[in-house]
């Protein structure tokens, strides 16, 4: 087995990105039930040419097995810095889970967010999902604020 190396995502990666989305919705319905039948969270075309967005995949002996992306944005005025990036899209092939692929993504979202002149890193993270919020503590991310919703049907 080889080294697990992480790279920007291009054109010819969009069949297998668009099969990991099926798979982020998928491990996501069980905590939302307001997600809808036949969804799309992202528009892959449009993140890899956003100058604002960098999209990467992990790589291991020729197989994409995973994908992440920061997306830099402007903070709200009252806090203490101006832009942060947000992280999203963090998907591992199930056979490769619990290798360190997350791990190198951020790691690789982490170092283009800084070169962009980004000082903080957020995400968002279903409050049940304990096994994700776990992963992200691992790495440095902590929990600062818990949205809530309430249905009115």
């Amino acid at each position: 087995m080889g080294e697990i190396t992480v790279r920007v995502a291009d054109t010819t990666d969009l069949p297998t990105l668009l099969s990991f989305e099926e798979g982020v919705i998928e491990a996501e319905r069980p905590f939302d039930v307001t997600l809808g039948d036949d969804i799309r969270y992202y528009d892959m075309d449009a993140m890899l040419t956003m100058p604002n967005v960098r999209l990467v995949v992990a790589v291991l002996d020729g197989e994409v097995i995973g994908s992440g992306y920061a997306r830099i944005e402007e903070a709200k005025p009252y806090l203490k810095h101006d832009r942060h990036s947000y992280m999203g899209f963090m998907y591992t092939v199930p056979e490769h889970r619990g290798k360190g692929v997350n791990w190198k993504i951020i790691e690789a979202l982490e170092e283009w967010s800084r070169s962009q002149g980004v000082t903080e890193m957020r995400l968002e993270v279903y409050a049940d999902n304990l096994a994700a919020i776990r992963a992200y503590e691992k790495v440095g991310f902590a929990g600062y604020v818990l949205k809530m919703r309430k249905g009115l049907e």
